[in-house]
Order: C-alpha cells, then structure tokens, then sequence
C-alpha cells in the first residue's frame, strides 16, 4: 500500500520534509549530532562535501572521509526530533518517494551518535569517552510503535522499575542494546561502555533543581547505584534510547559514542568540551573510514 501524501510529505523539489534532502544525498553511514554547528565541526574534516541542506535545526552534509562516503545531521535535542529525522532517513533508504512503496531491496544504514554526555559514575572522568552499549528509554517514545516491545529487554527493565522505586504516573522504561557490529568497530582502549540513560528534558528529568524541584530529587543516585548482572548505568543524555529503538525496529545498526563533559556524581565539568568533542570526532572517523 502506497503512503499518503499527508504521511509521506515532500518539498517541491521532491525532498523529504523535515530532513529537506533526496535519496541520493544520503550515504550509508549516517552520523548524527545534536548541535546543527557541530555538523560542520565533523564535515571540516571531510576530504570532500558533495551536498549540504539545512532546514530548521536539521543541517546535513554529505561527503568522503579517506575515502568513505558519510553523511552527518543534527537532529536537535530530544527523542521527539529522534522520531522524526530517523523516520524520515529510513524513508529516503527504503520508500520509493514518487510511488509511495516500500522497496523490495532492504536498504540498512549505520547510525552513529556523537553526543555529550554527563557522567553518572565516580570512575569516569569528564574528557573521556563513553559507547552506549544499552540505551534506556526513560521518554516513552517507544510505546508509540507497535511491536516495539520484540526489541526491549523487559527482565533489566522490571529490575531496573523496582531498584529506582519508579513512579506509576510515569511511562515505563524501555531498554535496548546498541548495534554489536559499530560497538567492535569503534571500541578501544579509549571508550567506556555502559547503559546510557536517555532522559525527556535536561533539567528536572535529569534531576537538576532551578527554582523547581526534580521528583524523585535523587534520580541521579537511584540511577547511578542500580547493576544488574554486568551492566550499569554510565551516563545521562537525551537521544540514544530512541536512536537504539527505532534502528533496531526498522532493521538498522546504531550506536552512540558520547564525550563526557560533566560528571554529575562529582559536580565536576569539562574545561575544554569543545576539544573534547572535537577530538571524539576525529577518534569516530578515523574508526569509521577503516
């Protein structure tokens, strides 16, 4: 069944709507940042830019990297603009856009997240790098997709419910594993792995008091202290769960590398996040051309 035009929407020029590219500008590694500025902080060091487009907060840039065709895009912050953009990729890699199909030839893309990230352990310190091996979904996106739970691993996430004592009034937390194939490609002695924890909002869902106060006041601890078997909880951001979730439903490989600027649990901030990030990305590229 062909999609609706009110479901598929395009610009004039025959782009898709939000992301405001075609089929043709998007490589098969797709790097996403949040920041529309750090787009070009990552395509600087192309070898070459082939197409560029911006539209709202969503800027994408396609080019080669030693030789390997990538193409990075902001997202903005939050799991909702999540939704949209990886909605809109996937449909640009597998719906033909004048017929409204879906294609009979599955097309995957590998999705790389480069974030920042607070720490939510005493043992990681600001400046480092962490890979989500886990995102846990603390925004509910999920629950919006049908046969979402086939890709959520319920036995942590009731531990996980019970550990944090978490509030009925709440969604449910969802967990889902990072991509096994981009986890061996950019792992090393440098990064970390542990669950990163995606939050709705970067103040009170992130336990942070301004004039109002987070319920429960002490997230950040509940998160920190909960293990279940090998795993823990290693940082705090706003994307990943999402990335995780939807990748995986649409058959896709995703992965999220964070630079952690702040440690939460020691009140500690980065110096110099912009060479942090800036030497993360690096790190990713030269990993991702190999």
């Amino acid at each position: 069944m062909s999609k609706a035009a009110s479901e598929l929407i395009l610009n004039a020029d025959g782009s898709i709507y939000h992301c405001n590219i075609r089929p043709e500008h998007l490589a098969d590694i797709v790097i996403t940042v949040g920041d529309p500025n750090r787009v070009e902080r990552v395509s600087q060091h192309f070898d070459t830019i082939e197409h560029k487009a911006s539209k709202r907060e969503i800027v994408t840039h396609t080019g080669t990297y030693k030789g390997t065709r990538m193409t990075v895009i902001s997202t903005g912050m939050g799991t909702d603009n999540i939704d949209i953009v990886f909605s809109e990729l996937d449909a640009l890699a597998n719906i033909d856009l004048e017929s409204g199909e879906i294609k009979d030839e599955f097309r995957k893309l590998s999705f790389i997240r480069l974030g920042t990230s607070g720490a939510l352990q005493a043992d990681i310190p600001v400046d480092s790098y962490v890979i989500g091996s886990h995102g846990l979904g603390l925004d509910g996106l999920l629950h919006y997709y049908k046969n979402s739970e086939e890709v959520m691993m319920p036995e942590v996430e009731d531990a996980f419910i019970q550990h944090v004592d978490w509030s009925p009034n709440k969604t449910r937390p969802y967990l889902v594993e990072g991509s096994s194939v981009l986890m061996k490609q950019l792992s090393s002695e440098k990064t970390k792995q542990g669950i990163t924890a995606t939050a709705c909002g970067f103040y009170g869902p992130q336990g942070r008091f301004l004039r109002l106060e987070p319920n429960p006041s002490d997230i950040n601890e509940r998160l920190t202290s909960f293990q279940f078997n090998d795993l823990r909880i290693t940082n705090f951001e706003m994307e990943t769960s999402a990335i995780y979730g939807l990748a995986k439903m649409m058959g896709h490989e995703a992965l999220s590398l964070n630079a952690i600027v702040a440690n939460r649990i020691l009140g500690e901030f980065s110096q110099n996040p912009y060479q942090t990030v800036d030497e993360m990305i690096v790190y990713a590229l030269d990993k991702l051309a190999q």
